[in-house]
């Protein structure tokens, strides 16, 4: 399909310190970690079919700034979504982030003003950066 997303590189702190955290996630989701490098892990969402259709890289910050924290209203990113199939996917992994301890910024709920059923969960990854999981009908 024209226009779907290849891949997505989020670059952290520490790839290796992160990997629970993403792999409770991502694997939620249905991706399974396929490669870990000197650079951090690639995760790949796999189909039906068997066949991959996206992958997610979570790669190590390098330079002077690695570790400045993220500011999603700097340019670059500000978050990344998940559509989810249910508000039930929502909601599991809503207990699944509680179980990690991770932080949330907004609990499961309706956000009529990004459209009619929008249900989502907002949280943040261990360095900072916004994610999201969304059903919508």
């Amino acid at each position: 399909m024209r226009g779907a997303i290849h891949h997505l590189d989020l670059t952290v702190k520490d790839p290796w310190a992160s990997r629970a955290f993403y792999e409770a996630v991502l694997g939620l989701m249905g991706y399974r970690c396929v490669k870990e490098d000197e650079r951090g892990f690639d995760w790949d969402l796999v189909t039906p079919d068997g066949s991959s259709s996206c992958s997610i890289g979570i790669v190590k910050a390098e330079g002077d700034r690695r570790t400045r924290p993220h500011d999603r209203y700097a340019p670059g990113l500000h978050h990344v979504a998940w559509r989810a199939d249910s508000r039930a996917d929502v909601d599991q992994l809503y207990a699944h982030l509680m179980d990690l301890g991770a932080t949330i910024l907004d609990p499961p709920a309706e956000y009529p003003q990004y459209g009619p059923g929008y249900y989502a969960v907002f949280f943040t990854d261990p360095d900072g950066l916004k994610l999201e999981y969304v059903h919508t009908p």
